[in-house]
């Protein structure tokens, strides 16, 4: 009889041990949830300040603040729609890419741009351009460099198009949208970068192949970080 009770016993601790760590989880996930879920609160809410404060007349201000908005908005459906930690953390990435276009648009505006961001987790790695820079492809012009000006409007924070770095910077025409689309667009848009941030074309100098090798250069440098100085 006292061998039951003590079997007994046994298991009714263990079923308490087991109660009691099934509670500590969840609680820790929920408390992970509700951070998750305030930091990306946050740093949308801090976006919408900018974004409905801000105004410009200059083309690449504007045309920051509109990307800044775009994101705003994409922000604020991630954030109805969340219910875990990764969703949050979505919609907190979007926000600060939404606040990294404003600080661009503040620069073109001639004012200060605020303080620094967290770093981007799509941007680790890819760099910023630090020198201007212009290239020909299939007969059209495209123009690159770490300034806002009348022929580089439009501004990318840096991230990863079709597994490829490309860096921060301002930039005559989007064309990290036209290489997220499908078909030629892909491959025009990766022709484009292999010509602005590959040293194997135009004037960039370098001992790495010809033309035609442009496709098997993958990463064109893997995830070298820093700047890009070409």
């Amino acid at each position: 009889m006292t061998s039951v009770l003590l079997i007994v016993a046994i298991v009714a601790v263990v079923v308490l041990v087991i109660a009691a760590t099934q509670r500590t989880g969840q609680a820790r996930r929920q408390t992970q949830l509700e951070d998750a879920r305030a930091e990306a609160q946050r740093w949308y809410e801090r976006l919408g300040g900018q974004v409905m404060n801000l105004s410009s007349e200059d083309p690449a201000a504007r045309q920051a603040l509109a990307d800044a908005s775009e994101r705003y908005n994409a922000a604020g459906g991630q954030l109805q729609q969340a219910n875990t930690v990764r969703q949050y953390e979505l919609a907190r990435e979007s926000a600060l890419e939404g606040l990294a276009y404003v600080r661009a648009a503040r620069t073109a505006m001639g004012i200060d741009p605020g303080p620094d961001l967290p770093q981007l987790a799509g941007s680790q790695g890819t760099g910023q351009l630090t020198q201007e820079r212009e290239v020909t492809v299939q007969g059209h012009a495209y123009k690159a460099g770490p300034r806002p000006g009348a022929d580089t409007p439009y501004y990318y924070p840096g991230g990863r198009v079709q597994g490829r770095p490309v860096p921060a910077g301002w930039y005559s025409t989007p064309v990290w949208k036209t290489a997220l689309g499908a078909g030629a667009g892909v491959l025009g848009g990766m022709l484009i970068f292999d010509a602005l941030f590959s040293p194997g074309f135009g004037d960039f100098g370098g001992d790495v192949g010809d033309v035609g090798d442009a496709g098997d250069f993958g990463d064109f440098g893997g995830d070298f970080g820093g700047d890009f100085d070409f």
